[in-house]
């Protein structure tokens, strides 16, 4: 019976642990809260126009792949920063390397939005 109360307390702080990094990115980082709209917007024409499961499927993945890569990038701007304060030419290029990856997911994501969502929206036009 230990063991699963500490297993279950371990697990509920590594929950906590997440919370507070996703509380974090959005205090931090603009471009999160830009995520943030964007999801929440997706989410609603998603809803308003019932797109199909695989529809769905797609646009969370993509949503998720875009949230990642932010994640990710905003972590290796901090520990690029703790390493190495003051400018340097090779912090640039990893800086650099992952704002790329945010705007690749942001594409993909956009690609996977128009996909989706043109044909209806084009469809209300009419």
């Amino acid at each position: 019976m230990t063991d699963r109360r500490e297993f279950f307390s371990r697990e509920a702080e590594s929950f906590a642990c997440a919370f507070r990094g996703i509380a974090a990115l959005l205090k931090s980082e603009v471009h999160a809260r830009i995520h943030l709209v964007a999801t929440l917007a997706v989410i609603a024409l998603g809803w308003w126009f019932a797109i199909t499961p695989g529809e769905w499927i797609a646009v969370v993945l993509a949503i998720g792949l875009v949230w990642v890569a932010e994640a990710l990038n905003t972590a290796i701007e901090y520990v690029a920063d703790l390493a190495h304060p003051d400018e340097h030419p090779e912090v640039k290029k990893l800086k650099d390397l992952a704002a790329a990856a945010v705007l690749f997911a942001s594409i993909a994501a956009l690609v996977v939005g128009l996909l989706v969502f043109w044909p209806r929206l084009c469809a209300t036009c009419v």
